[in-house]
């Protein structure tokens, strides 16, 4: 009797610091095999569950609006001074807009040729209702005429990502020209970015419950099967990053005369890093030292680098093409050409608002399927099978950013690796 007591207190210990050290990743690995067999086998309790699902994405669209603000003022206006930017940051600046404009061709063109979406049936929910169809018709005058909000509160009220970017863009770019008597605000627009960090911390904390729901009411609906247009999304895009990384940065290496071998050497553990933790920021201290090691000087790597981690971000920003156009295969919706070239255009801006922290790119994505009135609802669906894709995507924005570096470090007569000649002048 007296030694029950301790030893089920012992055990009870026991068990609970297992349950705390579960890492959220394995938690939304849990919830999604648990969603799975209700789905399938307890279909019954479905709707007491459902509604898990919503909670999550309305989660997620609150965060849309001061997320993207912050992230691009601070990003933008804390640079210094457009003197400091100067040439170099011109050319990586356009650099990362052909590399970002490329990956989003890649990833169009993959997931038009393999199509992972058929076989699923994603129909619009109530919070979708008043997007639905409007945002689809958008012609190419309308997305010029649409650029800039009337009212930004209202912008921010409809979840108008577009017009939050350029809005954003366009206040750091004044903050910039203004200076030190702007300073305040950039310092406010740090902070406000490090607390939608924390803030994009908790909602993930109902990632698991959201994806947990959101398999059970699929399988429930459209029986076991879903589960194989979710692998095929997985394959679609590591094979869509692998023809990048070949067709792309590589010809890149080769253009720019960068020691392939000696780079890969120099990054790989960076890179292997940020595959782990699905996020590039962990391994960016790693990154910076890999580079100078390279012989990248600090005055590049220190500047080209953390400015790649908002503009550059090549494998989000396939994902996030590949994704859309998924989501709207599974839904039903046939995008044109057109509507496909806007969407592109879309998303070389919104992608500048992303974040190089694990899952971030959700916050984008339901921005862009709003915009083109696509149920939020293949959100709560790809997050079952996200950590596979964020682990890849995370992996490559690193290196990306790294070969970003080097280039321009090229750009600058520097010689990189052992035994590379100076590039000749023009």
């Amino acid at each position: 009797m007296f030694s029950a007591q301790p030893f089920t207190f012992e055990v009870m210990n026991k068990i609970w610091r297992f349950i705390r050290g579960i890492t959220l990743t394995r938690w939304i690995f849990i919830c999604l095999a648990a969603g799975f067999l209700v789905g399938a086998f307890a279909p019954g309790i479905v709707p007491a569950i459902k509604p898990f699902r919503g909670l999550f994405l309305h989660g997620v669209k609150c965060i849309i609006a001061p997320l993207i603000f912050a992230t691009l003022v601070s990003g933008i206006a804390g640079a210094g001074s457009m003197k400091q930017l100067g040439s170099m940051g011109l050319k990586a600046i356009i650099y990362f807009e052909i590399v970002t404009t490329l990956a989003l061709v890649v990833g169009l063109f993959c997931v038009n040729i393999l199509r992972p979406g058929d076989g699923l049936h994603i129909t619009p929910g109530a919070i979708d209702a008043a997007a639905a169809g409007a945002g689809v018709k958008l012609t190419f005058g309308g997305f010029i005429e649409h650029l800039l909000p009337t009212n930004i509160a209202d912008a921010v009220v409809r979840g108008d990502v577009l017009q939050i970017v350029i809005f954003s863009t366009l206040f750091a770019m004044a903050a910039l020209a203004i200076g030190e008597k702007a300073r305040p605000v950039v310092k406010f627009c740090e902070a406000l970015s490090e607390i939608m960090f924390k803030f994009t911390g908790y909602i993930m904390l109902l990632a698991p419950l959201g994806v947990g729901a959101a398999m059970a009411a699929s399988v429930a609906e459209h029986g076991w099967t879903v589960i194989f247009p979710l692998l095929k999304l997985v394959g679609t895009l590591y094979l869509a990053l692998a023809i990048f990384l070949v067709t792309v940065l590589y010809p890149v290496m080769r253009i720019f005369k960068i020691p392939v071998m000696g780079f890969i050497r120099q990054i790989k553990d960076a890179v292997i890093l940020a595959f782990a933790t699905t996020s590039s920021e962990s391994a960016y201290p790693m990154a910076l030292e890999s580079m100078e090691k390279f012989g990248v000087p600090r005055r590049i790597s220190s500047f080209v680098l953390p400015l790649g981690y908002s503009f550059n971000l090549d494998g989000s920003t396939l994902y996030l093409s590949l994704a859309a156009v998924f989501v709207a295969q599974a839904s039903g919706v046939e995008l044109s050409i057109q509507q496909q070239l806007i969407m592109m255009l879309m998303l070389m801006l919104t992608t500048k608002g992303v974040a190089a922290v694990p899952r971030a790119s959700i916050v984008v994505l339901s921005g862009t399927l709003a915009a083109f009135g696509l149920p939020l609802e293949g959100i709560a669906l790809i997050l079952g099978v996200d950590e596979f894709m964020d682990m890849a995507r995370t992996a490559v924005n690193l290196l990306g950013n790294c070969l970003a570096t080097a280039v321009i470090a090229r750009t600058e007569k520097v010689r990189l690796g052992e035994n590379i000649a100076i590039i000749a002048r023009p």
